[in-house]
């Protein structure tokens, strides 16, 4: 994963003994998903989305777990991370976490909707939408007065898109038209999803029909802001 930071490899976490997270207990894994905190107690970099698994339920991170401990294992040894300096002193960020990281949900609505509910817990925890979907600023915090406005590919190439309820996002979408996206690939004027969307895509259509309608119940209840610079 390049980025401005550096080269950032992703680990193993098959549940090999030796180079995956199989020895881990599930205290373990539960502190590196709601804490980004490792086995031996350092930070881990933000590139890993803890930011936004710290807002999920307990449970599902256990049953995350158990999941993964289902998995062949893989032995597998990841090169360690290729980052410029400051950046490669890991201990600076518990100073990162200390101004960006919290649980607090990012969209507070008054709403007893148990959609809006669960389609928020899916978008802003376990989904991660916002990781790619919101503008970071110079030291990789999420940009929150412009949630889900779009920014920059992580791929290199062209943006994330405006998901907002804005003209530059999805206003002229239904809710029906998100939840159809999210089902099959299509957008309300026939084109297919691409990009690095396709793998996200294919996973949203594995969930019940309830939860892809609370994600567009969510999308089209938040705050509408246009694109990063308009």
């Amino acid at each position: 994963m390049k980025s401005n930071f550096g080269t950032f490899r992703v680990p193993n976490i098959s549940p090999d003994q030796v180079t995956g997270i199989g020895a881990w207990t599930t205290l373990e894994f539960v502190n590196a998903m709601l804490r980004g905190v490792s086995p031996g107690g350092s930070h881990y970099y933000p590139a890993f989305p803890y930011t936004s698994y710290t807002r999920m339920k307990i449970q599902d991170v256990i049953d995350l777990k158990t999941y993964i401990d289902s998995l062949a294992p893989v032995s597998h040894s990841v090169a360690a991370h290729e980052l410029h300096f400051p950046w490669n002193l890991r201990r600076g960020i518990g100073l990162w976490k200390k101004r960006y990281f919290n649980q607090r949900v990012v969209i507070e609505v008054n709403s007893d909707d148990p959609s809006f509910t669960r389609g928020r817990y899916l978008v802003e925890g376990p989904g991660h939408c916002g990781e790619c979907h919101t503008p970071r600023d110079r030291f990789g915090g999420l940009i929150t007065s412009q949630w889900l406005a779009g920014g920059p590919n992580p791929d290199g190439e062209g943006k994330v898109p405006n998901i907002t309820p804005n003209a530059d996002g999805l206003k002229s979408w239904t809710k029906k038209d998100i939840a159809y996206y999210l089902e099959s690939g299509f957008l309300p004027d026939f084109d297919m999803v691409g990009g690095s969307m396709v793998e996200v895509q294919e996973n949203m259509a594995l969930l019940p029909d309830s939860d892809r309608e609370a994600i567009a119940v969510y999308l089209k209840s938040i705050p509408a802001y246009a694109d990063p610079g308009d």
